[in-house]
């Protein structure tokens, strides 16, 4: 990365570590003076350090281009400092302002298309400049209910979180909330407050708006159409955008402070674990039903819709709910005893399943086996290493008789061999010992294929 901005390695780390020691003093300003508002950061915005950095997190989040095309390899081609020097430019003398976003639809699990704003390169590297400066701001506020989009924090710290309260704690009362496109109606003007809590120079709070005010192009019927509902709804903070996690969290914030402040956390001892949209209030027994009804008032007088066909109330053990790709249920032990643990959901399962699939699919048979089985391995090891909680061993094993069945179906037919015993022409020892496939134990690590049988159940619970 260094290279390709055109720094010495050593010269890049010490600008990480500048920013990081900005970061640090933000963060300890506001964490020791929480009623301090803070009202000079626009001039950090434009420091080149700070955009240095801004433009390593976005390249390393790659990414496609915005509405005018230019792609992280036109910028490196004529000179990334060049770039950013102009950029800051622009900032400096108040000439920035932002370009429309790239509207696509991505597909949903249930079948239905999201719409996904794309911002262009220069926007996402101004979006990350002040990220980089709000972030440690914000965090010295957030709950420690809150999960998504912070640091030290994951989506499988908080499934742990909810196993805790459902199995240790015994609140089984599950209050499965499902909001209704949390993103785009996030109401502009409660949010701009919240920022303003904490943030008083005005042109930082107005790029912010800027931002979510700007208009989308997308392509239809061959031709460009603009709109702009975010300015006509004043609602919404555009999925795709790098500071939409951050407001996201910020809005997400007001609930679990209702929460808290109106008492039903304590009358009901009913816990929030929230990341990003998705939410869960784990209850004491007999509780849920009053906790999903204040949940559903809290949501409303924040100018937000639950989507009631998707919330429900669970009542553990009796039933079982997804959380993150996880399902937390009964299980049973090797001995048939049961207890409340967690497990791959079957919707993650088809997921993976689905994927490979597709990267051995007769259509791919152009490609070489070597960089078959290395996307394979890469497939693998990242899906091991998010489901490596509770018993995950069948769920291996189900995955890894399916990918040798897949590649070997592949093989036959990249060589032509249709007819023929896949396993006969292909066995292990050719898949695992010359291909080098792998699969991954619970800690997302490559093992060998025998050795998959003797992981121990009980240590991932």
């Amino acid at each position: 990365m260094a290279r390709t901005m055109g720094l010495a390695p050593g010269l890049l780390t010490q600008v990480r570590n500048r920013v990081r020691t900005l970061q640090r003093a933000l963060y300890v300003k506001a964490k020791t003076e929480p009623d301090f508002r803070f009202y000079s950061l626009r001039d950090k915005v434009y420091r080149i350090d700070v955009l240095v950095i801004a433009y390593q997190r976005c390249r390393a989040n790659r990414g496609s281009h915005g509405v005018d095309g230019q792609r992280f390899a036109d910028i490196e081609n004529a000179g990334v400092m060049e770039w950013l020097a102009q950029l800051r430019e622009e900032l400096k003398s108040d000439g920035y302002r932002p370009q429309p976003l790239r509207r696509v639809w991505i597909p949903k699990r249930n079948g239905k298309l999201r719409p996904l704003g794309i911002p262009c390169i220069r926007d996402r590297v101004v979006q990350m400049a002040v990220n980089l400066l709000l972030q440690p701001v914000f965090e010295a506020d957030m709950q420690p209910s809150q999960y998504g989009f912070r640091p030290r924090r994951d989506a499988k710290a908080a499934v742990r979180q909810v196993h805790y309260y459902t199995a240790k704690i015994g609140l089984r009362d599950v209050v499965d909330t499902d909001l209704r496109d949390y993103f785009n109606t996030i109401p502009h003007g409660p949010l701009m407050k919240c920022l303003a809590r904490r943030i008083s120079d005005g042109r930082v709070l107005q790029l912010i708006k800027q931002w979510l005010e700007v208009a989308v192009i997308e392509i239809v019927d061959g031709k460009p159409r603009r709109a702009n509902e975010a300015r006509r709804t004043h609602r919404g903070s555009a999925q795709g955008s790098v500071v939409s996690p951050l407001l996201a969290n910020l809005y997400f914030r007001r609930f679990i402070l209702a929460w808290e402040r109106f008492g039903h956390a304590k009358r009901l001892h009913a816990h929030i674990v929230n990341y990003a949209d998705d939410m869960v209030i784990c209850c004491r027994p007999g509780s849920g039903e009053q906790a999903m009804a204040h949940m559903q008032a809290l949501m409303g007088r924040l100018g937000l819709s639950v989507n009631e066909e998707k919330t429900a109330l669970v009542k553990l053990p009796q039933q079982s709910f997804d959380f993150l790709g996880y399902s937390l249920g009964t299980q049973y032990n090797r001995h048939g005893k049961p207890y409340i643990g967690t497990k791959p959901a079957k919707r993650a399962m088809k997921a993976i399943i689905g994927k490979i699939h597709d990267e051995t699919a007769i259509s791919m048979t152009w490609d070489s086996a070597e960089n078959r089985i290395a996307e394979l391995n890469s497939i693998i090891r990242g899906w091991a290493g998010y489901f490596d909680q509770g018993p995950v061993l069948k769920s291996y094993q189900i995955l890894q008789t399916y990918t040798e069945r897949r590649i070997r179906r592949w093989l036959v037919n990249k060589h032509k061999q249709r007819g023929r015993s896949g396993y006969r022409l292909y066995p292990d020892a050719f898949l695992y010992g010359k291909l080098g496939l792998s699969t991954a134990d619970a800690n997302g690590r490559c093992v060998e294929r025998e050795d998959l049988s003797i992981l121990d159940e009980s240590r991932m619970r």
